[in-house]
């Protein structure tokens, strides 16, 4: 199943499998008996070579000190990084495109790049319990002299156990632009910041989910990013970017699962047979690699579309796709192949019992299938097939 790539992305292909078979790979089984944690000697030996191969400066712009990679070479990296259970190819922070368009020159040398070099660990404060296919920003940024006073409780934290600084959306209570959104860099340590909970999820990651109550924390002012108002339109940025790697990441998964399954079948004997040889078994892997292929194809074409400058709208609805196809894809594809390897597939050593749980949730978070359907359709509805 060959994409036509150029050199270079192949180049960041070929690092990014080597990283994910050599250096992560070996230790899924480690993290899944210890709750996701690896060795200290090990998980930093992973986050310095990540760092070392680029892939934190990948969407950090030349001028700053990053790579400047297009998003079909960071689509190829990820894609690879997706073929890792447990959450291990999440070793290093990444810098995206939206926070040099939205942060201040301030901002950007004391909360950004240190992403990059690995010295500061990020986490979105973005849901509320009533979040879903309605936006809710029940949490409010009172305006108080020097800065703000944030109040309400965000769920789903990911990775606050690792982070230094969260990245918080919250509603503007007071003075002109009151009911707006803004974003907000708030320091871990900021007094008023309470863990609620801290949820066990299907999967076995080191980072956790946590539910945040936030009592009168306050903010300085040059802490907003952007200006009132603003902050939705830097979220459906980073939005439209994580759907697409995380559709990227499923068709990793995907590729991963057939290739097991397929070394499975075509070792195990049942009744005097290899298991490849019966039809019902072929079938899978057929539906499974044709389900595949339109994810790929899917996905790298809505990463080329990024690199030739195409209708933000466009972006927007091509990124939608490429989530809800490839999500959808890896889902069914990590059932099949459960099937295939029988009582096999559901003992935890096995990464399809693994698979099956941890891209579950690529379905539901940044936009869940419905929402994605809703993105299409509406797309289709005011711009037609063609405009799309």
């Amino acid at each position: 199943m060959k994409i036509a790539l150029d050199a270079t992305t192949l180049e960041w292909q070929q690092k990014a499998r080597h990283f994910a078979e050599q250096e992560l790979i070996p230790h899924e089984l480690y993290a899944e008996m210890h709750e996701g944690r690896l060795p200290e000697g090990v998980a930093k030996h992973h986050k310095q070579m990540a760092i070392e191969l680029g892939f934190s400066a990948m969407d950090v712009p030349q001028s700053l000190g990053g790579l400047g990679l297009r998003q079909v070479d960071q689509v190829a990296v990820w894609e690879q990084l997706g073929r890792v259970t447990n959450a291990l190819c999440w070793c290093f922070s990444e810098p995206m495109q939206w926070m040099f368009e939205a942060c201040s020159e301030g901002q950007v040398q004391k909360y950004v790049l240190p992403l990059m070099r690995g010295k500061r660990k990020e986490c979105y404060a973005i849901t509320e319990s009533e979040s879903g296919s309605d936006v809710v920003i029940d949490t409010t940024a009172e305006a108080c002299e020097g800065g703000y006073r944030i109040n309400g409780v965000k769920w789903f934290v990911t990775s606050f156990n690792l982070a230094d600084f969260l990245i918080l959306q919250a509603q503007i209570s007071s003075g002109p632009h009151a009911g707006s959104d803004a974003l907000f860099f708030v320091d871990r340590d900021t007094p008023g910041i309470e863990v609620v909970r801290t949820p066990l999820f299907s999967h076995t990651f080191d980072h956790h989910h946590p539910e945040l109550k936030f009592s009168d924390v306050f903010v300085p002012a040059e802490n907003r990013i952007g200006a009132e108002g603003e902050g939705m339109r830097f979220t459906h940025s980073w939005f439209r970017r994580e759907r697409l790697m995380i559709a990227a990441r499923d068709c990793g998964a995907s590729a991963r699962l057939i290739e097991e399954g397929l070394a499975f079948a075509k070792e195990r004997e049942v009744s005097g047979e290899k298991l490849i040889d019966k039809q019902m078994i072929q079938a899978m892997l057929a539906d499974s690699v044709t389900e595949l292929w339109a994810a790929r194809l899917i996905t790298y074409e809505a990463a080329e579309a990024q690199d030739r400058g195409e209708n933000l709208k466009s972006q927007h609805a091509r990124c939608s796709i490429a989530k809800l196809h490839a999500s959808e894809t890896a889902s069914r594809i990590a059932d099949r192949v459960q099937q295939i390897f029988g009582g096999r597939g559901y003992m935890r050593e096995n990464c399809a019992e693994r698979f099956s749980r941890e891209i579950r949730v690529d379905r539901i978070w940044e936009g869940a299938s419905e929402v994605q359907r809703l993105v299409i359709a509406r797309a289709l509805i005011k711009r037609g097939l063609e405009g799309m």
